[in-house]
């Protein structure tokens, strides 16, 4: 319930005031001087003031001012009681920043309809902000889309004369303070293998690799790579993203993944439907951090390409290998959904223990977009 700080050095009008505001289910706190009032106020910062204008040691107006001048009080509503019927105090009390008066004496009713008013102000108020931010967010998210959309299309066009598969080339030596890792591996692959000849399941997997390959790129992954029945990439902030910050960028690809697999699920169904194979899923780790690259030089047939290193890359790959199992299609670390809150939907959440890798990773599913 809402809290109320009463002052009046009246005895009879203090207990009056208090009893009225009680039995209407407020809490009340009382003071019978200014000092003592501000005391309360300064240390329980109450919902409203109900102070007397002419007591001891500090006066009405004077609590009102040095509530007004507090920036941590500024906006508690204070209502001044006075027997002064003199408009020039009541004036005072106005300019002087009360929100209302009552002139003693007066009936409990209208202290209640003053008090219900300046409470009700505050209610307002909040709802107000409340719908100024979801509309301010509402609309940031709206302009964040749209700058995507732009981007994406801008990707789609440059695709249209570029094969992907280029991207596994990155400068030597390349670093990144701030990057996000995205690692998608087929579910259930151990099955695939025994239901499924080499060469079908060589043609599965290029469904895979076309498919996923071909979303990743668009969504501005600056390094892509297959590795096994996965898909390891990686994506960082650069000038052709403009304010799309990486993490986001990952997790719209993540999303674009599932969209993916249904495609590809589809095709398993119409070729091979009477395998008994389990559903066509991903498992797709996200996580962000420090990124580095190094470069392969004395590899065989690796010379000049260069391959992503560092705990970030790492929690990437094992983050589905770690325990308790997840379920889940989409999990990404909190760093990673710092990135992006407000932007995504957040499901599940859990400490996983990543193999060779200690403390526990925070991790939480990601469901879709807002």
């Amino acid at each position: 319930m809402p809290l109320i700080v009463v002052m009046d050095d009246d005895a009879g009008t203090r207990m009056l005031v208090s009893q009225v505001l009680r039995k209407e289910g407020y809490d009340v706190m009382a003071a019978e001087d200014g000092a003592k009032g501000l005391a309360l106020i300064q240390e329980f910062k109450p919902d409203l003031v109900v102070s007397d204008v002419q007591m001891p040691e500090m006066d009405g107006f004077e609590v009102l001012d040095r509530v007004r001048n507090a920036s941590d009080l500024a906006t508690i509503p204070v209502i001044l009681l006075t027997s002064l019927q003199d408009r020039t105090h009541m004036r005072q009390g106005m300019t002087t920043g009360a929100d209302d008066y009552l002139t003693k004496p007066f009936a409990p009713q209208e202290l209640r309809e003053a008090v219900s008013a300046q409470l009700n102000k505050i209610v307002r108020a909040e709802a107000m902000r409340s719908q100024m931010v979801d509309t301010a967010v509402t609309h940031a998210l709206e302009e964040q889309r749209h700058k995507i959309s732009k981007l994406y299309e801008t990707r789609m066009a440059k695709s249209l004369s570029e094969q992907w598969p280029d991207s596994g080339y990155v400068h030597e030596n390349e670093k990144f303070a701030s990057a996000t890792v995205l690692f998608a591996d087929m579910r259930d692959y151990g099955q695939w293998a025994q239901r499924l000849s080499s060469t079908e399941l060589s043609d599965v997997v290029q469904q895979f690799y076309g498919n996923v390959g071909d979303t990743v790129h668009l969504f501005g992954a600056h390094y892509m790579q297959f590795v096994g029945d996965g898909m390891l990439c990686v994506f960082v902030d650069a000038g052709d993203t403009h304010s799309v910050n990486h993490g986001l960028r990952a997790v719209r690809a993540a999303v674009g993944l599932t969209d993916a697999t249904r495609r590809i699920d589809s095709y398993v169904k119409q070729h091979f439907g009477d395998r008994n194979l389990p559903p066509f899923t991903l498992s797709i780790a996200l996580h962000s951090g420090p990124i580095a690259f190094a470069k392969l030089d004395g590899l065989f047939g690796s010379s000049g390409n260069t391959t992503p290193v560092g705990d970030t890359v790492t929690v990437a790959l094992k983050l589905f290998a770690g325990q308790p199992a997840l379920n889940w299609m989409i999990g990404a670390s909190v760093q990673t959904a710092r990135l992006v809150t407000g932007a995504v939907k957040i499901g599940a959440r859990s400490l996983v223990n990543v193999p060779s890798r200690s403390p526990a990773l925070d991790a939480v599913e990601i469901l879709g977009l807002q």
